[in-house]
């Protein structure tokens, strides 16, 4: 059925239909993409390496060599997209219009080139408001002001990157946008204890939610927003020495983790130069694939019998700090840019239990920074972009009894950079 959607899709790019002599219909656009890239070693990554964050941390042998420090090279084409953008007769005093786009990335390691949706959405747009219903960025991703890196992973970890189903409304008011969203999660997701998934938020029973205010002028934006986020890790606890998972030994429990992330962002375009600068401070930033989470904060136990207690676990969320900057020049035929990242593991406000597990990512880091500078040439419907980035990730060392140097919040008080170069050569053909 994909296959076929999809052959209609290309074969049919313009459907059509009269209504008082308007057209509307659908459009089809997108690229072609091949991305070429080098690592000088392993790296903690998405598909095959394609979408990077950080390298990996030592991996000693018995004489001491390095495994990670083993290099890797790949093609990948699987960031190929298509876009379906509708447009439609007037519903409720509105415009309406809507968008498809899927590309071959898959949406976990092992459908790798498999066709995925990355938006659907239909949207009413009146005078000085809009509804947005579907499948879009989250938020806290500026459509408007994002690092254009050649890189897929578009300044992660330190840019918040998540597609979600949300229902948006935005208001006009003068040259203020004001925006409120309601937000569900599918191929991003939060982590628990059994794994990666979005049945922590879905069981939360309320979704996320943000409120976002913005300034436009024909060269500025500025924009400042809050995020919100429940998850119910649990919906039920086995006691402490039970083996089994009888009715009698589960216990129900609604306990929740919190958190809250605020943002800002600044662009400005002059004729030489764009500047685009982004900073978050932020809790359970892991669904938006950034460093953090939440933790296992303490254990409180209840006597039933003589070897069985009844627990209660509550959380407490991780914070951390991003911050990035992207400069680019607009030129028509070549583009130099530069991008520049920082994340910090600040850990959590509250004591984790030394028994307690982290559900996040990277809560053996101190921190994170990129530099990566970029060359675009563009001829017609042909792009060239190369681009070098140089990540290091500072991982917690052991102290003389073997334990990781992490504090009882979590935070990491002694630390090893760990550097890597990627080498990237991206070919488009726009369409």
């Amino acid at each position: 059925m994909k296959h076929f959607l999809l052959v209609f899709l290309i074969q049919i790019p313009l459907l059509g239909f009269a209504q008082e002599e308007k057209k509307f219909g659908i459009e089809l656009h997108g690229y072609v993409k091949t991305d070429i890239f080098y690592d000088l070693r392993q790296t903690v990554d998405l598909r095959e390496g394609h979408f990077l964050l950080y390298p990996q941390n030592e991996l000693l042998d018995f004489d001491g060599n390095d495994i990670n420090a083993t290099p890797k090279f790949n093609i990948l084409s699987i960031q190929t997209r298509f876009t379906g953008t509708i447009s439609g007769p007037d519903a409720f005093g509105a415009k309406t219009s809507g968008l498809i786009e899927g590309e071959f990335f898959g949406n976990i390691n092992p459908n790798i080139n498999a066709f995925r949706l990355r938006h659907a959405f239909v949207k009413l747009t009146w005078n000085k408001a809009e509804l947005m219903i579907g499948q879009y960025w989250h938020p806290m991703f500026i459509t408007t002001s994002f690092p254009e890196t050649v890189s897929f992973n578009t300044g992660a970890p330190f840019q918040p990157f998540s597609r979600n189903p949300q229902i948006q409304f935005t208001k006009n008011i003068w040259n203020i946008n004001l925006t409120g969203t309601l937000i569900e999660q599918i191929d991003f997701v939060s982590i628990g204890p059994d794994g990666a998934s979005p049945k922590y938020l879905i069981n939360n029973g309320f979704p996320e939610m943000n409120l976002r205010t913005e300034y436009k002028s024909d060269n500025i934006l500025l924009g400042i927003g809050g995020n919100y986020k429940s998850l119910m890790p649990r919906t039920y606890i086995t006691p402490e020495a039970s083996d089994t998972l009888d009715e009698p030994d589960r216990v129900k429990t609604s306990e929740r983790v919190s958190g809250l992330s605020t943002f800002a962002y600044f662009k400005m375009k002059t004729e030489p130069l764009t500047i685009k600068l982004y900073g978050v401070l932020g809790q359970m930033m892991y669904s938006m694939t950034g460093i953090g989470g939440y933790a296992e904060k303490e254990f409180t136990y209840e006597n039933i019998s003589d070897s069985l207690y009844k627990r209660k676990i509550t959380y407490c969320p991780i914070n951390t700090l991003s911050a990035w900057v992207d400069l680019q020049t607009n030129g028509e035929e070549w583009q130099f840019g530069f991008f520049g990242g920082y994340t910090k593991n600040i850990g959590a406000f509250d004591s984790i239990s030394v028994i307690g597990k982290y559900y996040s990512r990277g809560n053996d880091i101190n921190y994170i920074y990129r530099i990566s500078p970029r060359v675009i040439y563009t001829n017609g419907k042909l792009r060239i972009a190369t681009e070098v980035e140089y990540t290091v990730a500072a991982y917690a060392t052991s102290n003389e009894l073997g334990q990781l140097n992490i504090n009882e919040k979590g935070a990491v008080t002694d630390s090893k950079e760990i550097a890597n170069f990627r080498f990237l050569l991206g070919v488009y053909y726009l369409f």
